[in-house]
């Protein structure tokens, strides 16, 4: 297997919109950091996909360069919308370097194996960055992405942790495949799941039902439920959501991975 990894564009920005939010949520002391963006491809199954690559600018004042935790987002089966890119941009004004492949760039609805390989492979596109601490990672993942997130973390140990939002835990996917609530046993890193009640395509009884056999099998989780939330509520017509229910499961996302990437 290959892995070619081709940055094409990248453009250094200061990301300030919400992020004072994002300031007091990390102790009040720690300003947003700036940002770059640039685009990747990532060559997975003799096949090159689009990446979008956020990360914390390089320092101006010619001190060194810190590393930050590495995170894999899968995005939704809308595709690579512009509130994930925000999302990524977000993510890494308060220290990280995410990474987000279009999986749907040769098939809408391709097999678990497929994107599989091409999740490694955005993990190995990390770990080859000289800004990021290749022994932090965190994978992360929407609607599709979320039952990707429960699917792939049992059997991925290049990941530290992981977060599911409104993932289908008892579903086998556009093919009919393995079902993430019958690989529990396989896992080891901690997972938060984020979920609406009111979700009609994933219901918050399948949910329950998850977090009660993750319970049982001894697996760490945290669980964060919002009332009245429907799938999909942290992306609206493409667009990052800014109700209290999105920005407060996006500080929950954060906090998370800062707690569990250390």
């Amino acid at each position: 297997m290959k892995i070619l990894f081709l940055i094409l564009t990248t453009v250094a920005f200061v990301v300030t919109a919400g992020c004072v939010d994002r300031a007091e949520e990390r102790g009040g002391s720690a300003p947003p950091l700036p940002v770059e963006s640039s685009t990747a491809t990532i060559e997975s199954g003799d096949l090159t996909y689009p990446a979008y690559v956020a990360s914390p600018a390089p320092r101006q004042d010619g001190g060194d360069d810190p590393t930050y935790p590495g995170i894999v987002m899968i995005h939704s089966f809308n595709g690579l919308e512009p509130g994930y890119r925000d999302l990524a941009d977000r993510l890494a004004a308060s220290g990280h370097v995410v990474i987000a492949p279009e999986w749907q760039t040769f098939n809408r609805t391709p097999r678990d194996e497929v994107v599989e390989e091409l999740v490694r492979t955005s993990a190995a596109y990390l770990v080859d960055r000289e800004d990021v601490d290749g022994d932090s990672l965190g994978l992360t993942g929407f609607c599709a992405g979320g039952r990707y997130t429960m699917l792939f973390l049992p059997g991925m140990e290049e990941f530290r942790s992981g977060v599911a939002w409104y993932g289908f835990p008892y579903s086998g996917g556009f093919n009919d495949e393995a079902r993430p609530a019958d690989l529990i046993d396989g896992l080891a890193a901690p997972i938060l799941i984020i979920h609406g009640t009111r979700d009609v395509p994933s219901p918050i009884s399948g949910i329950y039902d998850y977090s009660a056999a993750l319970d049982a099998a001894g697996k760490y989780f945290e669980l964060k439920v919002y009332q009245g939330e429907g799938h999909g509520f942290m992306i609206a017509s493409g667009e990052r959501e800014v109700s209290f229910a999105a920005r407060d499961a996006e500080g929950e996302m954060a906090r998370f991975f800062e707690r569990t990437l250390k």
